[in-house]
Order: structure tokens, then sequence, then C-alpha cells
């Protein structure tokens, strides 16, 4: 079957000027269409038929044909019909033959994919019909106004699922039987309509469908590969989680070991897409097949092997926190915890890295109090060393001394705090509140926190809420942040520390508001608010 594809293309676009040869995503527009048609076996030529040479020098770059539209097919007012029949008559005089099957496609449709319009033909192929138009579903519940007033196209209200199908044309193809191609119609009495994807469908007439396009075509495919557990802690899981929410127009996908049933459980709660693997080989084997273009690894301690593995199978490995040999090999390293006195352009340390969530960026620091009215203590989502419980076998004592203050334990979802024998206290002054969805509205209440050395004191120091830290593991020791030039009283490893410790130190605090109110004005001179965005850049490799 003889099946010939017509690209119209004006070169006097008014609403965007220069509209069919202006580069998107680096290339020109009408490109799109042309690449789409030439990906086509069943297609037997292509031909772009224009009044612009500009236009026309482009098309003479591909292996089709080109014709230069006369002036009178090239008015504002002129339809399509007269230019596909025009086109279709040349090139039949042109090769000597009649073509079976004509195809218009609109240069004007970038996102469509060569395999839909492969589809679409081949089914049109097989099929009786003589026309067929790309379309698009849009079901809406819609209204009609008439002289009576408006009224609804509907019987009855209901959600968009379940509306019938409404469909709305796309400039990506119409197909049409050669005796259907007119100078005044193509367009035949059997007519029947092709649905595509709706992010294929878009048609650029506006410099808003432009940047739409633009974004569709920048987008990237990026796997989040970390895990969360009782040992470990939730921070990787959390941290990735906030950098993905940033990522809108993206293809996300979270790989996290099966076994790891805390970090699991918190990524499907958080609807993200998740696949789950049992070791390395199943994540080398994942990325072979997902065409990632680029991998963020929250794993610690990389080996040379590992990263040298990721990087033959992606575009762009971005490693966090990681202090492993296999860094290195990475192409961003980024680590807001630790500092590091290195040249080399792949590393991207300290505070101005770090990712606050979302409810951080909107929150502010409440005024500062002379009389600590609020002491929050929290450990994370699942507190390994136990150090809530210890700070809790201090509050007696504190309680003695400090009657009026009221002391706030929020523990993780991978802690259990009956367990431990923490509960809520009237006689103590003590709530005890666990897996809480918004930990702002907590933080901006306190007067003094206490805490562990983890992602936790960025979040406090964008409050202002000066802080005792208490390092979980010998690791979150080399953690840099937490130190008194920040804001921050230092007790070292908490395992080592005892509860007389504890209770001295929130004492002094308690009844040194000058000391306080300096860790606030250290915490607050730092610019966290823009992490997020920053990382984001380097994930995606722009400036």
């Amino acid at each position: 079957m003889k099946i010939i594809v017509i690209i119209p293309a004006r070169g006097g676009s008014k609403g965007i000027p220069r509209k069919n040869i202006r580069l998107l995503h680096g290339k020109p527009l009408i490109s799109y269409a042309i690449e789409n048609a030439l990906r086509c076996s069943n297609i037997m030529d292509v031909v772009v038929s224009s009044d612009n040479d500009e236009i026309l020098s482009i098309a003479g770059k591909y292996p089709i044909s080109a014709i230069t539209r006369s002036a009178e097919l090239s008015g504002d007012a002129v339809t399509l019909d007269p230019v596909i029949h025009d086109a279709v008559l040349q090139m039949e005089a042109r090769k000597k033959l009649r073509y079976d099957v004509v195809v218009t496609m609109q240069p004007t449709s970038p996102l469509l994919k060569s395999e839909t319009l492969n589809t679409a033909l081949l089914q049109f192929i097989a099929d009786d019909k003589d026309s067929y138009i790309s379309v698009v579903n849009k079901a809406h519940l819609t209204w009609s106004k008439s002289e009576s007033g408006y009224t609804p196209n509907y019987a009855e209200r209901l959600n968009r699922q379940k509306l019938p199908p409404l469909y709305f044309e796309t400039g990506a193809f119409f197909i049409s039987r050669r005796e259907c191609v007119t100078s005044t119609g193509r367009l035949g009495t059997n007519v029947s309509v092709f649905e595509i994807p709706e992010d294929e469908a878009a048609d650029i007439d506006s410099p808003v469908d432009w940047q739409i396009c633009d974004a569709v075509l920048n987008k990237k495919r990026i796997v989040f590969r970390c895990d969360g557990h009782k040992e470990l802690g939730m921070g990787h899981i959390y941290h990735c989680l906030t950098l993905a929410y940033h990522f809108i127009g993206h293809e996300i996908m979270f790989v996290t070991r099966e076994q790891h049933r805390e970090g699991l459980e918190k990524l499907r709660s958080s609807f993200m897409p998740v696949t789950t693997i049992q070791n390395d080989e199943d994540f080398y084997h994942f990325l072979s097949e997902w065409n990632a273009d680029v991998v963020v690894n929250d794993c610690l301690d990389t080996t040379v092997d590992y990263i040298q593995k990721l990087k033959s199978l992606t575009k762009r490995v971005v490693t966090i926190e990681d202090l492993g040999p296999g860094s290195k090999y990475a192409d961003a390293v980024i680590n807001a915890l630790y500092s590091k006195d290195d040249a080399d352009k792949q590393y991207f340390f300290g505070e101005k890295y770090h990712c606050l969530r979302d409810e951080f960026v909107t929150a502010e620091p409440k005024e500062f109090s002379q009389k600590v009215h609020e002491v929050l203590v929290l450990f994370g989502g699942t507190d390994p060393s136990n150090l809530t419980k210890r700070v809790y076998s201090s509050l007696p004592r504190l309680h003695a001394q400090f009657s009026e203050t009221h002391f706030t334990i929020i523990t993780g979802a991978g802690y259990s705090a009956e367990e431990n024998g923490i509960l809520s206290s009237d006689e103590l002054n003590v709530t005890v509140v666990s897996d809480v969805k918004r930990i702002t509205d907590y933080m901006e209440k306190a007067d003094l926190a206490i805490t562990s050395q983890g992602r936790t004191v960025f979040e406090l120091a964008c409050l202002g809420v000066p802080s005792v830290v208490m390092a979980q593991n010998e690791r979150e020791q080399l953690h840099t942040f937490a130190e008194m030039k920040n804001g921050f009283v230092n007790l070292g490893l908490g395992i080592n520390i005892s509860s007389d410790t504890i209770e001295r130190t929130v004492s002094w605090l308690i009844e040194t508001p000058q000391v306080r109110k300096e860790m606030r004005s250290l915490m607050l001179q730092h610019d966290l608010k823009k992490g997020v965005k920053r990382i984001a850049d380097i994930i995606l490799n722009e400036d």
C-alpha cells in the first residue's frame, strides 16, 4: 500500500514568530514531525509543503521531498484541504503513481510518538474506514448556552472517570483514503477516531503550549535508591521523598530492599512508585531495563565497583552522604552533614545543600521567649540507640525544678514508646505523640529541643530552636553542623551520656535565656531554604 505523509508548514506564524523552525529542546519544531514519519516503515514518501525558504532548507536535510507552496495557497485564510491536495497531485505527477493513503501531519505536535503513528496506520490499513482523525479523550462536565439560559450536557453528575468519552481533535495526524482527498476536503463518509495518549496530544498554538511541550521534552527518568529500617533509621527515605516531591514533570521511581519493611511501607503510603529488590544484582537488572537518566543513590559508603556499575547503566549518578571509595567516581556527591576540604568540582558539601521539607520552607520562627514554656524531645523515626528513654528518665528531676515547663516527646513510626515505658503524664507535664504528620506544628512552639545529630538539626536551626544534641552512633558524630558556632550544645555520643548530664545541661539552658538567645541567633544566620533547589539543579545537571 502506497502511503504519503504531507507536513504543511507555513512561515508566517504570528502567535509564535518562526514557530515551525524555532528550536524546541535543541532542534527545529518541524523536525519532530519529519522524524516521526521517517520512523514508520509503512510510509513510502514524506513531503514538506511550505512557502518559507528556511523551512524548505531544514526539510532538505532529511531524505524527504520538499514542495514550494504557491502564494495562492499561503494566505492566512487558506484551509489545509487545497494545500494537501496540491502536494499530493505534485508528488503523484513527480512519481508517476497514485497513492492509496494520505496522511496529514501538523508540525505542531512534537510529543507524538512514532509508535503511536505506526499503530494508527496499521489499524487504518486493516480497517474499512476511509478516514481516521487523531483525538484525545477529555471527558468533562460541560454546559451549553441558549436563549433560555445555561443547560448541562449531562443527565447525571459523575466523576470524570465514569463520564462518557468526549473527543477533541488533535493536530497529530489525519489519515485519509486517496479518493477522499480533494481541493475542498479530506474527510470521507465512513469516519473513525484514533485515540492518542493525552501526553502526546499537545498542539502548539500559543507560548503556553510551547512551554508545556518544552517541559515534557526535558522530562527525565530519575531513580532514587534508598532504604529505611530500625537500625539505619528513616532519614534516607524522608530525604529522598522531599527531593522527589520537587521533580514535578519528571518520571520518578524509588528502589528499596524488600526486607526493609519500614522504609518500603513509608514509600508506599506516600503514593510513590516503588520497585523492590533483594540485592545489588536485582538493582543492576532493573536499571538495565528502565533506562534511567539519573540515579540518586542515598545509600552509605559505596564501593568503586558499585558506582562504576551504575555509571555503565545510566547517564548520571549522584550520591548522597557517601563517604565510601566509590563516591569519587560519581558525577556528583552531595553531603550537607559533613564538611570536606576538596577542590574537586563534583563535591557539594555543607549546610547549603540540606534538603528542607516543604513545611519548613513556609514555616517561620516564633518570637524568642525569656522563659522556657515548651521543650521538644525527638530522636528520629526509629531511635536505634533508644536515646528517648535516656531523656525520659531525667524528666522527673527536671519537672521538680521547672514544674511549669511542658515536655513533648515525639517518637517515629519505627519506635514504640509504650514498649519502652514512655507514656504521657499530667503529673510530669509530659505529652507523648507518635509519627506526627507535620513536625513544624510542634517545632514552632518549642523554646528548647533535645535531639539526635542527624538532619533534624537543620530543621531546628531553620526555626531557631536552641537545641541539645546527642549522636546516635559514631558515624553521626562526624556530622559537622551541630556545633556551638551554629547554635547547638553537643553532648557527644548518646549512649555515653548520663541522665544527670542531660538534666544539668537542660537546667542550665532553661535558666540562662541569654545563652539561648545567642544560640537562636547563630541558627538563624544560615540560609537553609534554598537547599532543595540547589540539589535539584545538581541532579538535573543544571547550573
